[in-house]
């Protein structure tokens, strides 16, 4: 029998599949209804922040050809109120999944309050470091882009927390490599990648963006490549654990991306076509392994074998 279950810090998966951060919201968005979430392998969460979120001015989505470009922000009710309400109703109807909270804040105590409130809680499984989000001590310039940053940040909530700490690096800079280093040197336990990539579009006709926010990220079938490249870039200097992430839509893509380097994935995009993308990925995972001659999905990881 094909094993499809993977093992984390931590924690156990019994696929590799999750959706990607605020594809279902906080287990209570239209697409998180239509099956049974125990099928998936763990539960990410809406990134979450000190305080309640609004988000970006509308519109905040604009669907593509080949992709998705998205502006939404990190709108949420804030911590307390995930705490008090989203997550015990995600418990309640669902005790034995994993659940990995994105954490978000526009500065290092605020990470930290997210972070270590969610750990107190005993609700999450583990944290997801939004690094992506905009550092108003720097300007605006996401936190994510500074290695000594990321370091710094990555070591703050490590040492505040008592749970596995996943750091999503985004694509957006010139050297991930270093990125990824650099949480493994603050002590992640795993890294997570990759977030979107900056873009926009402009309606010829009225001379504007599509975007309430002018740009936004871009993510879909179109920056497969790249997540495939910076996985396996990253790959190559660490053995943490990798969550990877962007364009996945098939489970084909889900061994390309465990050959590239990845431990496990998150689907995002591929909902706004087929909204039960991660329940058809986890029941086809089997037959796809069996017709490659692939006993265990770990035997993947990394295997990629270069011409």
């Amino acid at each position: 029998m094909t094993n499809i279950s993977v093992k984390l810090p931590g924690f156990t998966l019994k696929n590799p599949v999750m959706p990607a951060s605020g594809t279902f919201g906080f287990g209570d968005v239209p697409a998180a209804k239509k099956f049974d979430l125990n099928e998936l392998g763990a539960l990410v969460i809406k990134t979450t922040t000190p305080k309640p979120s609004l988000g970006n001015p509308q519109p905040q989505i604009a669907v593509l050809d080949n992709g998705i470009l998205n502006s939404v922000g990190l709108t949420n009710p804030g911590v307390d109120k995930v705490i008090s309400d989203k997550l015990p109703a995600i418990k309640k109807q669902y005790p034995a999944l994993p659940i990995i909270a994105s954490v978000g804040g526009e500065s290092e105590d605020g990470y930290f309050e997210v972070a270590q409130k969610l750990s107190d809680s005993k609700m999450v499984t583990a944290v997801e470091i939004n690094v992506s989000c905009p550092n108003v001590a720097q300007g605006g310039m996401s936190f994510g882009v500074h290695p000594r940053v990321v370091e710094k940040l990555t070591a703050a909530i490590k040492n505040a927390v008592d749970l596995p700490v996943f750091v999503k690096l985004t694509p957006n800079v010139t050297d991930i490599v270093a990125l990824a280093q650099a949480a493994e040197a603050g002590g992640a336990d795993g890294l997570s990648l990759i977030n979107t990539v900056t873009g926009m579009r402009i309606n010829i006709k009225t001379r504007k963006p599509l975007l309430g926010n002018n740009f936004g990220g871009y993510s879909g079938t179109a920056v497969k490549p790249i997540a495939l490249y910076q996985i396996n870039q990253v790959r190559r200097i660490t053995n943490l654990p990798i969550i990877g992430m962007g364009g996945i839509s098939s489970a084909e893509d889900v061994v390309e991306f465990m050959l590239a380097g990845a431990n496990a994935v998150a689907v995002g995009s591929a909902h706004f076509k087929d909204p039960l993308a991660c329940l058809h990925i986890v029941h086809d995972l089997p037959q796809v392994l069996n017709s490659l001659g692939v006993n265990d999905i770990k035997d993947l990881v990394g295997q990629v074998e270069y011409n």
